[in-house]
């Protein structure tokens, strides 16, 4: 029993927050990066379960350094950052699979949220919370830069520093989405809980904490089926948020 306590912990503060920074990337049109910077988790993934250290720590690692590559190259290129994050992805999954043990292939592509220790739930927690407060403070000019970058330097606003706390906000949260998801599903936790909250609400204030609940919630009810029925929680969580994503399109306005 605290095992599962210690695992609905986790993932509703881990989906809570993927849903609200989902919410800033599809208004920036960038929730499917969070597949690609998700995938860029995989050498450290593999190198994680060869050494026997901590799948986060490694996914952590190998996110950040893709996204301070990405950042890098943002400043040396004119290319959109979406095609630059594709770019490093290739190379990163490339990495990844030379190294990836076979027989935790599963485990790295959709996630075991069986491990979660107590250390894991209060790192989880406590990031979760970190991640949340710097979007909300950085929220709105985010979205200025992205809608004129001209009219955000007028306004004082340093856009590439902006630029690079998203990122490293987007490599926190995919790391933490990689223990329950895995891999491949990221981008779904993060734009689905997003998608729907745009289906019914009225404003970017309400839109940005729908989201917040919907991932909270589709990550709560995957994980119970898990202990229901006993597939994996991971599919199950994602399942469960386009069945949310169905029923609120009975709320979108003609």
């Amino acid at each position: 029993m605290q095992q599962f306590i210690l695992s609905l912990i986790t993932v509703i503060f881990i989906g809570g927050i993927a849903g609200y920074l989902g919410s800033l990337m599809l208004t920036k049109r960038m929730a499917l990066v969070a597949g690609p910077i998700g995938h860029l988790a995989l050498p450290g993934v593999a190198l994680a379960l060869i050494y026997g250290f901590g799948i986060f720590y490694g996914a952590l690692l190998s996110i950040g350094a893709g996204a301070f590559i990405i950042w890098i190259f943002s400043l040396k290129s004119k290319i959109p950052m979406e095609a630059l994050t594709a770019i490093v992805f290739a190379s990163g999954v490339a990495l990844g699979f030379l190294f990836l043990p076979l027989d935790h292939a599963e485990e790295a592509l959709i996630g075991n949220i069986s491990k979660i220790t107590l250390f894991d739930t209060a790192l989880a927690v406590f990031l979760s919370v970190i991640v949340f407060f710097i979007i909300k403070k950085i929220y709105n000019k985010i979205i200025l830069s992205e809608i004129s970058s001209d009219l955000a330097l007028s306004e004082g606003i340093n856009v590439k520093k902006y630029n690079l706390i998203y990122l490293i906000a987007i490599a926190v949260v995919a790391a933490m989405e990689v223990k329950i998801v895995g891999i491949l599903l990221t981008a779904a936790l993060v734009a689905i809980p997003a998608a729907t909250s745009k289906n019914i609400s009225n404003n970017l204030s309400q839109y940005s904490i729908i989201a917040l609940i919907f991932g909270a919630v589709s990550s709560m009810v995957g994980l119970l089926l898990h202990k229901i029925i006993g597939l994996p929680a991971g599919p199950l969580i994602i399942l469960t948020s386009f069945v949310l994503f169905l029923i609120s399109l009975m709320g979108v306005k003609k």
